[in-house]
């Protein structure tokens, strides 16, 4: 295979870390790529080491807005900058092997939407880590139901496109800047849940998906990422009502079985769906009116839950 790659890094006040970010995509051995690289109008001097690539590598393609534009609309001006027939995003605090390249491109087929690896999140000076992904089984070719379910109800598959591979085409169609919904929530600026999509709008699309069971994704815990600031409860009544979009118009059949994973959620954070203003399973939905819950997978859940406590 012989595809252009784009390695998409949208960033904003990452002065000290991304350097590390962009010799990460330099370094793949699979070498036809090229390195788009969006700064979000930093205030530190993040635009000037990017410049300092830029002049030492003709592979390396920056832009620079010319205000802050929230970080989803810079995810999307970095898909639109670039030229490749496949795009990886790798967020300017991650970083990526240099085999990363050269051991997912070649799983792509016509009926292959995306291929994710296995990740390894870490904290700069500790020795704290931890393997994701480790669950999935081997390196190969799985029924994109298996993501969806999993993502959904199980957990140990991946929200965050850092550690995957699309096609740009599919990049350009899924990254969704505005989420239609019932509470206003301004995912263009919480940016929490417009990656969960990419996945499940590039899994509604195509029959399979791949996994690389090799550790080929490293993303770094740190204050300033999204998950870090998020407060208690915000990340997952987010994720949810992202999901409930991708539910209500495109797969129905899950409605009682998520409209359950909605209630537990709420039930958990309390205070923060109510400060959020969903506290009820209606305001996930646009049009849905279908609250019915799945009590064998609330009784499962809470079964699963009380043996781990137990062991």
């Amino acid at each position: 295979m012989n595809a252009f790659v784009s390695i998409l890094v949208p960033v904003y006040n990452r002065e000290h870390i991304i350097a590390e970010t962009i010799v990460s995509a330099l370094a793949q051995t699979y070498t036809n790529i090229e390195v788009v690289v969006v700064d979000n109008a930093s205030t530190d001097k993040t635009w000037d080491v990017i410049q300092s690539f830029v002049e030492k590598d003709n592979r390396v393609k920056a832009f620079r807005n010319q205000t802050n534009l929230g970080p989803v609309r810079n995810w999307r001006r970095c898909v639109e900058e670039a030229s490749g027939d496949y795009g990886k995003i790798l967020w300017s605090d991650d970083l990526i092997s240099p085999d990363f390249l050269e051991k997912t491109l070649p799983l792509f087929s016509d009926d292959v939407g995306f291929i994710f690896t296995k990740t390894e999140i870490f904290v700069d000076g500790k020795d704290e880590k931890e393997d994701c992904y480790t669950t999935i089984g081997g390196t190969g070719i799985y029924d994109c139901n298996k993501y969806v379910n999993g993502v959904l109800f199980e957990g140990g598959y991946p929200v965050s496109p850092g550690c995957a591979l699309f096609r740009l085409n599919d990049l350009k169609k899924n990254l969704l800047v505005d989420i239609p919904n019932k509470v206003n929530s301004d995912f263009s600026i919480h940016a929490i849940g417009n990656d969960l999509l990419i996945f499940l709008l590039t899994a509604n699309q195509y029959k399979n998906f791949a996994f690389v069971n090799d550790k080929l994704s490293y993303f770094r815990a740190h204050e300033g990422s999204i998950s870090i600031q998020s407060n208690d409860g915000k990340l997952p009544l987010h994720y949810n009502l992202a999901a409930a979009f991708f539910i209500e118009n495109f797969r129905p059949d899950l409605l009682e079985r998520f409209n359950s994973k909605i209630w537990m959620v709420i039930m958990r954070y309390r205070n923060s769906a109510k400060k959020f203003n969903l506290n009820i399973i209606g305001n996930y939905y646009l049009n849905n009116l279908h609250y019915s819950l799945d009590y064998p997978y609330i009784a499962n859940k809470v079964f699963k839950k009380a043996v781990k406590t137990l062991f």
